[in-house]
């Protein structure tokens, strides 16, 4: 399992996680990181952005800032977490400023469609059902992790007939509960009652209350909001069905290659690296990014 690394600076979470109060369509300021104010513009990666972006000067991140450690934000509501950290790294590799969008997770794959978001950034599993509307851009391998009440005996193999609570539009809430409500029925069980939530921080509460038996979230997502509990929170059985995360972007456009390179220039100068070592999620780094990995890997 991954180690968790937790810095003062993310004390506001742990008041958010107790309470669920998380405003998730609030615009933020722009949000330049450490590791971004000290990584160098990547020519080879400049060339291949579309001119609109590379002459506005700016990229547009859409992000639900709602899944920490992935994605989060401060006291202020601005976008914090390990994987802001890297799309401001991939801006500054470009040459460009961040300029986030913060909306509903399903809303944003319809922003980079419709052209008022360049990227998505919000922990997107790239499956093939995905990769019909948009082109993914692999940075990470995440598994599936359960928790529930500490003292429990969940198992997320034998869960007919449990309440488990998610994030929507999640992969867990569009892939993995159906597929073991499927497998319930044609054994004759009682179905999995599956609460979706607008937040991680919704779902995290839900069994923190009682009003769910289990949740289930990316394997970073579980362990970090297990962190938050004071115990109250354990993991259920061990990580599981690992996918990559995906940068998203739309379709066949000419910006997939160039995030692509940023990514790959972060790899290589270590960049990469030590914001996932910062964040306790080495685990799930990858040394080649790749774009749609579903239907290429």
């Amino acid at each position: 399992m991954r180690a968790r690394y937790i810095v003062p600076a993310f004390a506001a979470a742990a008041v958010l996680l107790l309470t669920g109060c998380v405003d998730n369509s609030t615009p933020a300021a722009d949000t330049p990181t450490d590791a971004a104010a000290t990584i160098e513009v990547d020519a080879a990666a400049v060339a291949l952005l579309p001119a609109e972006i590379k002459s506005s000067g700016e990229l547009i991140i859409g992000t639900d800032a709602a899944y920490p450690p992935n994605e989060f934000k401060d006291d202020a509501g601005a976008p914090i977490g390990w994987g802001i950290e890297l799309s401001n790294g991939i801006a500054a590799k470009l040459g460009l400023k961040t300029k986030y969008q913060i909306a509903d997770f399903d809303n944003i794959i319809p922003s980079i469609t419709g052209g008022t978001v360049d990227i998505g950034e919000s922990s997107f599993t790239d499956n093939l059902e995905r990769e019909k509307q948009v082109d993914f851009v692999n940075y990470f391998n995440a598994g599936i992790l359960w928790a529930a009440k500490t003292g429990s005996t969940i198992d997320p193999n034998d869960a007919c007939g449990l309440t488990v609570a998610v994030q929507s539009n999640t992969v867990q809430d569009t892939d993995e509960l159906p597929a073991k409500n499927a497998a319930c029925a044609a054994a004759g069980k009682p179905a999995i009652e599956v609460l979706p939530y607008t937040s991680q921080d919704e779902a995290t509460n839900a069994v923190v209350l009682g009003k769910a038996d289990a949740l289930s979230a990316d394997s970073p997502v579980a362990l970090y909001a297990i962190s938050k509990t004071e115990g109250k929170l354990e993991a259920a059985g061990e990580s599981f069905d690992v996918a990559p995360y995906g940068i998203v972007v739309n379709k066949d456009s000419e910006l997939t290659k160039a995030v692509q390179a940023a990514l790959q220039s972060m790899v290589d100068d270590g960049s990469y690296g030590k914001i996932l070592d910062k964040w306790g999620v080495t685990d799930g780094g990858i040394d080649t990014i790749t774009i749609n990995a579903a239907s290429n890997g």
